[in-house]
């Protein structure tokens, strides 16, 4: 980041710091991942689901989810990020 604008590099360094929890909701076609940075904040909840439980594949449930989430993390970075550079003493 310099000192008055919050650079694409940073954030790509700042999403391949997150770390995932992916689950499966219990007997469903449902796999959630939750996208925390190093600190243990979390950013971002993703998704994938399908609709016939006899396609559920949980290794593509698991790589949907975490794409989402990660997508979803990297648009709160760029809020968050721009929000504390904003609030910073001039």
């Amino acid at each position: 980041m310099t000192e008055n604008r919050v650079s694409p590099e940073y954030i790509d360094a700042q999403v391949a710091a997150l770390k995932f929890y992916v689950m499966r909701v219990a007997d469903t076609t449902t796999t959630l991942a939750v996208a925390f940075n190093p600190q243990g904040f979390s950013l971002a909840v993703g998704m994938s689901a399908c609709v016939d439980p006899a396609n559920y594949d949980q290794e593509k449930g698991e790589k949907y989810a975490i794409d989402d989430a990660e997508k979803k993390a990297r648009e709160a970075l760029w809020q968050l990020e721009g929000y504390r550079l904003k609030m910073q003493p001039a």
